[in-house]
């Protein structure tokens, strides 16, 4: 690659230049001198640095900084932070260097986005300690990330130049993560775009299959979306007031997720795209001119009751505030309004950092998000749990949709969706959590497991006597609750430990017998426990008994046993290591010819068939299993263990049959199962491995799970089913397990 590295040099002044250009409105007196010495450090610290693409290294900070400014909207602290991001993790300038420079906060800041160094223990995951040490700051400094956001956005936009296994790596874990922590932190523009891109890079023909769809009704939708809002513009001029009509999209990641949820193609997606109607106006008035406006488009347009939104009274927690109706348009199509104001609109897409702009005004939506602040604080400083625990908890916080219920006394408080009775006495008190037994919701006695609706009102009942279970962890979805029972259950656990391991040492003392090394690894092998700690637990609970015990030591073998779960850790680590050896398959597993070389396994959960896009997983304790890169469960394999992902692929295959699920929908009628076998065994000759149908009021649905030689014989099978008479819809269905 010949590098000309004067015209380098200009590209990077006129970057550098374009960044103050967009700073300029916020810049105050000195602020452009210390941006200019970050640049000038950065641009010497990376001077050896390229990019997998070539270019120079001082082109992601820079970006970095710019998407600060221009699509956060932070400020000078952030761009200064951003410029030097990755100086400490990837060169020799220590955080001591930069504290003297710049100061304690830029010092902090840059801290909480460099990533922690050093060897991990087996069977945690760096990834997830990573991320653990950037939220951390996240109680001294929402900012970092923030910028850790824009970071993010930068290396997704540019994940082109990627290796494939990186590219799975990267979207997979910003899919988890990331896009959920954009959308918390109301970030909308950037968590639209981030679940774009990771649909890009892990299902690219799905991806662009729905952007050309999108490009192809372009034209229809915007000569439609005219004529939509002719008679509402005649309305809003007679206000006399400024507003900004737009029409846009539903972006491709929200239009795939609503085809696989519902099972429906394109066209069937019927709120594909939706109106906006901004607002300027004054503070004090906006409320009553959203609805207004609602009037005036339901004036016109006949609405859908059930799909009234109104997050101006209630913001969401995230500070998102906006009035949704979906209506049906004279042509019969739904189409989505959305009203706000421009106050609303700039919080609805630059979230956080928006907020500072309007923090004056004390309103609704910004203690919202103070709010949740706190929570994840609170959580920061419980958190004694592993980084993988934490983080699964964490994640279980960002998720969107939320329920507002209310104490005894008309107290408002906003629970994650789904939350129960138990989430509502552990968001009161951990005391109040751990003696629930029982609610009245509305006056109406209901148990801990009841799932709270908006508007309920809640009386939690209590009894000194009550203590958590393990089973409280299979309803409650707050991570507050969550933390709290595996905390209590913890302490439970130890002193059952305790009391089991007297119980043992002393029944063993009776029995004449040594507690020895090689006796408690045949002890662990013989009741299946992996360490000492759960073998005295499961003793102290009474799970193992002293006639259990006594049975073993009269039937004891005499040669020692190798505890099995540390072979199959030494298993996974073998694997791991044979597979990252550089070698005869360059790095790629390939599946269906290395079966003799490297133990590996087709996941149940996704079933993949040759054509599909795949990677293998090292597992603990199976070898490594083959998934398809859009499973369902890739985000957290690949987020959480992104160092166990094995590139692979199909070679050629001669009539290998691969398991895979149809869903089959139609009309019912006589014979037509028949019609279907007759498709799949005589026509195309496939073996079925079973066939569910049911039918209800002349409406027919059934999954038939059959062998396939690879995407091709799957797809002519699903275009032949089609042609039956009466079958409506075919798909293709990830398998339960």
């Amino acid at each position: 690659m010949v590098i000309d590295t004067e015209q380098e040099k200009k590209e990077i002044i006129s970057r550098y230049r374009r960044l103050l250009r967009k700073a300029k409105p916020i810049l105050k007196d000195e602020d452009a001198k210390l941006i200019k010495k970050a640049f000038t450090l950065s641009l010497e610290a990376h001077k050896d640095m390229r990019r997998k693409s070539g270019e120079p290294f001082i082109f992601h900070p820079l970006a970095v900084a710019e998407i600060c400014v221009e699509e956060i909207g932070l400020g000078t602290t952030s761009i200064i932070a951003a410029l030097m991001h990755d100086v400490v993790e990837d060169t020799d300038i220590e955080l001591i260097d930069i504290e003297r420079m710049f100061g304690k906060k830029i010092a902090k800041i840059i801290d909480g986005l460099t990533k922690i160094r050093g060897v991990f223990e087996y069977g945690t995951s760096q990834q997830a300690e990573n991320f653990r040490k950037m939220l951390f700051t996240l109680s001294e400094d929402v900012r970092v990330i923030l910028i850790k956001l824009a970071d993010r956005l930068h290396n997704m936009r540019t994940l082109d130049s990627m290796p494939r296994q990186k590219q799975l790596k990267v979207a997979n874990e910003t899919i988890y993560l990331y896009a959920p922590l954009a959308h918390r932190l109301g970030l909308n523009a950037i968590k639209t775009e981030l679940e774009d891109l990771y649909l890009r890079f892990t299902d690219r023909p799905i991806y662009q299959s729905i952007a050309q769809q999108i490009d192809a009704t372009r034209f229809a939708r915007n000569k439609f979306i005219k004529q939509f809002v002719v008679p509402i513009k005649e309305e809003l001029d007679k206000l006399s007031i400024e507003y900004d009509i737009k029409g846009r999209p539903k972006s491709i990641h929200s239009i795939w997720n609503k085809m696989r949820k519902q099972n429906i193609p394109f066209e069937e997606v019927y709120d594909l795209f939706a109106i906006r109607i901004i607002l300027d106006t004054t503070m004090e008035h906006e409320k009553a001119l959203c609805w207004q406006v609602y009037s005036i488009v339901t004036d016109y347009y006949t609405p859908n009751p059930d799909r009234l939104r109104d997050w101006i009274s209630t913001p969401k927690a995230n500070g998102y505030e906006s009035l949704h109706t979906t209506v049906m348009a004279k042509n019969g199509q739904w189409v989505e309004v959305q009203i706000r104001s421009k106050r609303m609109d700039e919080i609805a897409e630059k979230g956080y950092a928006a907020h500072w702009k309007y923090k004056d005004t004390n309103t609704t939506a910004e203690s919202n998000l103070e709010k949740w602040l706190a929570r994840v604080r609170d959580l920061l400083e419980q958190n004694n749990h592993s980084a993988l625990d934490f983080v699964d908890d964490f994640r279980g916080n960002l998720f969107s949709d939320e329920v507002f219920v209310f104490t005894p006394k008309g107290e408002l408080k906003t629970l994650p969706y789904g939350a129960t009775a138990l989430d509502f006495a552990f968001e009161i008190h951990t005391q109040v959590g751990s003696k629930c037994i029982g609610a009245k919701v509305n006056n109406k006695l209901v148990p801990i497991n009841y799932v709270l609706k908006n508007g309920d009102q809640i009386e939690i009942l209590t009894s000194a006597k009550q203590r958590p279970h393990e089973d409280w962890l299979r309803f409650v979805v707050s991570s507050k609750a969550k933390s709290r029972i595996k905390d209590e259950l913890k302490e439970d656990k130890r002193k059952s430990a305790e009391e089991g391991k007297e119980i043992l040492l002393r029944k063993l003392r009776q029995l004449k017998e040594e507690p020895t090394q090689q006796f408690m690894e045949q002890l662990r092998e013989h009741f299946k426990v992996p360490a000492n700690f759960e073998l005295y637990y499961r003793v102290g609970r009474g799970f193992i008994t002293a006639a259990d015990l006594k049975k073993f030591i009269e039937n004891k073998p005499s040669s020692p046993i190798k505890s099995r779960p540390n072979l199959q850790v030494a298993d996974a680590k073998t694997i791991e290591q044979e597979i990252t050896k550089k070698g005869r398959y360059d790095d790629i597993l390939l599946v269906g010819e290395d079966m003799d070389v490297v133990d590996y396994k087709l996941a149940k959960c996704c079933t993949p068939i040759p054509g599909d896009d795949v990677f293998g997983f090292v597992t603990v304790s199976e070898g490594i299993k083959i998934h398809r890169t859009n499973c369902p469960n890739a985000p957290e394999l690949l987020s959480h263990h992104g160092n166990r992902v094995v590139k692979a692929k199909w070679t050629s295959q001669h009539e290998v049959a691969f398991l895979t699920g149809l869903k089959i929908r139609g009309t019912d009628r006589v014979g037509l199962i028949n019609d279907v076998s007759k498709v799949i065994s005589e026509e195309l000759k496939v073996n079925m491995s079973s066939m569910s149908i049911h039918t209800d009021s002349g409406i027919f649905e059934g999954e038939i799970m059959l062998y396939v030689n690879d995407t091709r014989h799957l797809e002519q099978l699903i275009e032949k089913l089609r042609s039956v008479e009466g079958v409506v819809k075919v798909s293709r269905f990830d398998s339960k397990e």
